[in-house]
């Protein structure tokens, strides 16, 4: 695994992503934290394909501005990419935009876990 790895998820923003829907506010705008999940999913999307089969990571740490609404019927892209490597922790630098320009920007830390001693750890 090197830096640069990248990733760019999409969403057609829906009235199931909608603040009012998720309870995050009362506005029919994208929620801030549907757009935290798209940003996540680009991180870890972005270095799924270089992992072993019996790892996966998971997120420890997100922090993001939300700048300006998204309306519905809008297209959302966030796009991951990894900027370091520290043993099994990952930073990425994340962004996300609509047709209007950039919406959030911030840092997304994830962690590299072996999936069935994860998930044993769960069940103990």
């Amino acid at each position: 695994m090197k830096t640069g790895l990248t990733y760019t998820s999409t969403l057609a923003v829906e009235s199931r992503h909608l603040a009012v829907q998720v309870g995050s506010g009362d506005l029919e705008v994208l929620a801030t934290p549907i757009m935290l999940t798209l940003m996540e999913n680009a991180a870890m999307l972005a270095v799924k394909d270089v992992l072993e089969e019996s790892m996966t990571t998971v997120g420890g740490y997100i922090s993001s501005s939300h700048l300006r609404p998204t309306a519905p019927g809008r297209t959302v892209t966030a796009t991951a990419i990894l900027t370091a490597i520290d043993g099994r922790k990952l930073t990425f630098k994340v962004t996300a935009q609509d047709e209007t320009g950039i919406i959030g920007e911030g840092e997304h830390l994830r962690f590299i876990v072996d999936r069935k001693k994860f998930m044993a750890r769960i069940k103990e």
